[in-house]
C-alpha cells in the first residue's frame, strides 16, 4: 500500500479521538514493520503537513504529528463507512434520493464536480440530468456546497413504481461489474491469509485495503443484486480476520507507540 494510506490507517486507528499525537520515531517503526523505508516515511510525514492532513509539534528534541481538522473529517467518515454503513446493505427501506440538475456547457468544470461528489456519495445517472442513490443522502448539501444549488432539484423518500424493474435500474445506473471486481480483488488477497506475520503492519493493511474497496461502493440494496454479490463474503473475511488482528496489533502498537496528550 502507499505509505500515506498506512499512515492514514496508523493514525484513524490509533489516535483519531484520542487527544494524542504521535512521535516521528515511532510513527517511521511502525511502517518500517509494513515495508515502509524511513526516507519514504519522513517524506511522506512532510507531504501530510503541506497538504494540510497532520500538523506538527515539536516537544524537546522529539517531533510528533497529530491530526488536523481536514484529516480529522476524512478519517470520521472512513470510520462510518467501515464501521456503521458496512459494505451490505440489507435494510433498505425502499426509498430513493433522486437528484436532478441542468447545467450550460459553460459550467463543464461545476458539471465534473458535481457528478464527481454525486458518485462518491452514492448516486448513479438514471438519465441526461437525473441520477439517484438508495435511501436518505444530503443532496441538498452537496448542491449547495458547490454553489450550484439554483441549478438542481432534489426529491427525497421516492419510491419507485410497482412495475419498475429495480434490478435493471441499478444496472442501468451503476457499473456492477467494476463495483464487484473491487471485492473479488480483495477476496483474491486476504481470504485465507497467513495470519503469523505481523499483526500491527497486517492490520493496519487490512483495513486501508477493506476501506478501498468500500469507499465508492454506493450501498445498493442487496436484494437487488446478484445472488453471488461478491461484498457478502469479502465483509465476512474482513470483519473475522480484523478481529483476529485486533488484540495483538493493540499490544504491539502499545509497546511502539510514542503518544503525546494534545492538551500537555
Amino acid at each position: 500500500m502507499q505509505p500515506q494510506t498506512l499512515m492514514l490507517m496508523l493514525f484513524g486507528t490509533y489516535a483519531l479521538d484520542q487527544g494524542v499525537s504521535l512521535g516521528a520515531g515511532s510513527i517511521i517503526e511502525v511502517l518500517g514493520r509494513a515495508g515502509v523505508s524511513a526516507h519514504a516515511t519522513r517524506s511522506t510525514l512532510s507531504r501530510s503537513v503541506t497538504r494540510d492532513l497532520l500538523q506538527r509539534r515539536p516537544v524537546g528534541r522529539k517531533m510528533y504529528f497529530g491530526l488536523t481538522g481536514r484529516s480529522t473529517a476524512i478519517l470520521r467518515d472512513g470510520r462510518a463507512r467501515i464501521w456503521q454503513d458496512g459494505a451490505v446493505n440489507d435494510r433498505w427501506d425502499g426509498t430513493w434520493t433522486l437528484l436532478s440538475f441542468s447545467l450550460p456547457e459553460s459550467m463543464q468544470r461545476e458539471r465534473h464536480d458535481l457528478r464527481s461528489r454525486l458518485a462518491w456519495s452514492g448516486f448513479g445517472p438514471v438519465q441526461g440530468g437525473l441520477w439517484i442513490a438508495p435511501g436518505d443522502v444530503p443532496a441538498q448539501q452537496i448542491v449547495s456546497e458547490l454553489g450550484l444549488a439554483a441549478h438542481a432539484r432534489v426529491f427525497r423518500q421516492a419510491r419507485a413504481d410497482d412495475t419498475t424493474d429495480i434490478g435493471a435500474l441499478i444496472a442501468d445506473a451503476y457499473d456492477l461489474p467494476e463495483l464487484a471486481a473491487r471485492y473479488v480483488d480483495f477476496l483474491d488477497r486476504w481470504e485465507g491469509a497467513d495470519q503469523d506475520g505481523d499483526a500491527l503492519a497486517t492490520r493496519l493493511a487490512l483495513i486501508g485495503e477493506w476501506l478501498d474497496a468500500i469507499r465508492r461502493d454506493p450501498r445498493l440494496p442487496v436484494e437487488h443484486l446478484p445472488a453471488d454479490w461478491p461484498a457478502v463474503r469479502a465483509q465476512k473475511v474482513f470483519r473475522d480476520l480484523e478481529a483476529a488482528l485486533r488484540e495483538p496489533a493493540q499490544a504491539i502498537a502499545d509497546g511502539l507507540l510514542d503518544k503525546l496528550s494534545s492538551s500537555g
